[in-house]
C-alpha cells in the first residue's frame, strides 16, 4: 500500500470529522473534493475529473464509489477497503448507483452533508445528485466542513510543507542563472520543475505562472514564450510540491537596471509584508491581513494597482490550483491559529507605466510571530 503517511495518521482525521458531523447533525458526508479523499484515507488519484464519491458515515464506515480505472488505485493508495464501481455506458447516471449505495448503508431518510464546491463536483452531476436523492433524505451543503479541519496542519504534514519550501528555494536557484538578457522562458520553466522532479517532488496543482514584458502584469498562466530582452522584467509564481503539499513563492524579476518605479513598488510589497507578519498570530484574522496589505498600499497610493486579496491558505491540493479555500481579503473571520500553512503575497501591476512588482513565499504559524519556509530572503532581485 503506497501511502504518503503512517495509518494511524489516518483516524485522528477520521474522528475529527467525525466530531464535526456530529457537530452539524450529520449522519453521512458526501465527499467529491479530492483533496478530502487524499486527507482522510490517502486516496490519490485524477480520476475526480470523472464521478466519484467517497460516503463516510457519522460511526466513521466508509465507502468509496468509483469508476474501474480508479479500483486498483483505491487499493493501491488508500486505507479505504469497501469500493464499488459504476460501469461506464452510454448515458450513464452513477447517481442512480449513489443512491443505491445509500440505500445499502441504512441512509434512506438520513441528513447527508455534500461537497458542492469542489473541481469534483460538475453542475451537471450536482443536478442529477439533487434529482435522485430529492426524497431520499435531507441533503445539506458541506463544502467546507472538510476544508476547516484541513487548515490545520499535523507534524506529519508539517514535514511534507517545510520541503515543498525547500524545493520551492531550490526551483528558484535553478532558475537565477538563466534569467538574463537572451534568456529563454522555456528554459526557465524547465529549470525550475525540474528542480522540485529532482528533488524528489511533485507535479504542481496547477502550472507555474512566468511572464516577462507587458505579461510580467500577468497573474495566470498564458501559453506561449519569450525571449528576455537587455532591459525586461520576469514575473514567476511558482511552487513546490511534496506529496501534493504545496509551499509557493512569488518574485518579480528585473533584467537589467531596476527604474524607479520598479524600486518604488518592491518598497511598499515588502512594508505591506513585513506588516503582515506582525499580524500573522493567533489572535488575529485573514481580514485582518488583507487590511494590513491594503493599508500599506493604499497609503502609498497604490490601490488602483493592488488586488483584492493578498494571500491563502495552502495543503494537499489537486488541480487545477493549489489554493485552499480560505484566503486573505476583506473581513474573512477566519482565526489564525498555530501549525497553519500561509502563503503571503503582494501583487503590484501597474498598467499605466507598464511595471510589474510582487513578492511573497510561505509561512507556517505558531503560538507567536509567523516562521518563514524560504531560505531566500525577501530582497529585490535585479539581473
Amino acid at each position: 500500500m503506497a501511502l504518503h503517511f503512517d495509518r494511524s495518521e489516518y483516524a485522528p482525521r477520521l474522528t475529527r470529522l467525525q466530531e464535526a458531523m456530529q457537530a452539524e447533525k450529520l449522519d453521512a458526508m458526501l465527499l467529491f473534493a479530492q483533496e478530502s479523499m487524499y486527507w482522510l484515507t490517502g486516496y490519490d488519484t485524477f480520476g475526480y475529473c470523472f464521478f466519484q464519491c467517497l460516503v463516510v458515515k457519522a460511526d466513521g464506515t466508509m465507502a468509496l464509489l468509483t469508476r474501474s480505472a480508479d479500483l486498483r488505485q483505491a487499493r493501491h493508495t488508500s486505507i479505504v477497503e469497501n469500493i464499488h464501481i459504476w460501469v461506464d455506458r452510454a448515458n450513464a447516471d452513477p447517481t442512480m448507483d449513489l443512491k443505491e449505495l445509500l440505500s445499502e448503508m441504512d441512509l434512506l431518510g438520513c441528513k447527508l452533508g455534500v461537497e458542492y464546491d469542489t473541481h469534483g463536483m460538475t453542475g451537471r452531476i450536482a443536478r442529477l445528485l439533487d434529482n435522485q436523492l430529492a426524497t431520499f433524505g435531507e441533503l445539506s451543503d458541506a463544502s467546507y466542513l472538510v476544508g476547516r479541519l484541513r487548515l490545520i496542519k499535523s507534524p506529519a504534514e508539517i514535514a511534507h510543507v517545510e520541503r515543498a519550501a525547500a524545493l520551492a528555494d531550490d526551483a528558484l536557484e535553478a532558475a537565477l542563472p538563466l534569467i538574463k538578457a537572451g534568456g529563454n522562458e522555456a528554459d526557465i520553466l524547465a529549470a525550475m520543475q525540474g528542480a522540485v522532479f529532482a528533488g524528489g517532488g511533485d507535479y504542481p496543482a496547477n502550472e507555474f505562472i512566468i511572464g516577462s514584458g507587458v505579461d510580467a502584469l500577468l497573474c495566470r498562466y498564458k501559453a506561449g514564450r519569450r525571449i528576455l530582452d537587455a532591459q525586461d522584467q520576469l514575473t514567476l509564481e511558482w511552487a513546490g510540491a511534496s506529496a501534493h503539499y504545496h509551499a509557493a513563492m512569488m518574485r518579480t524579476v528585473v533584467i537589467g537596471e531596476p527604474s524607479a518605479r520598479h524600486r518604488e513598488l518592491y518598497a511598499a510589497c515588502r512594508e505591506a509584508i513585513l506588516g503582515i507578519e506582525e499580524v500573522l498570530r493567533p489572535g488575529n484574522t485573514f481580514g485582518d491581513v488583507f487590511a494590513t496589505h491594503a493599508r500599506v498600499l493604499d497609503e502609498r497610493g497604490l490601490t488602483r494597482h493592488r488586488l483584492n486579496a493578498c494571500g491563502y491558505s495552502l495543503g494537499a491540493r489537486f488541480s487545477p490550483s493549489w489554493m485552499e479555500q480560505q484566503m486573505f481579503h476583506a473581513s474573512n473571520p477566519q482565526e489564525i491559529l498555530p501549525d497553519m500553512s500561509l502563503f503571503v503575497h503582494m501583487i503590484i501591476m501597474d498598467s499605466d507605466t507598464g511595471t510589474a512588482m510582487t513578492l511573497g513565499h510561505t509561512y507556517l504559524t505558531t503560538s507567536d510571530a509567523p516562521k518563514p519556509l524560504s531560505r531566500i530572503e525577501l530582497d529585490l532581485i535585479a539581473r
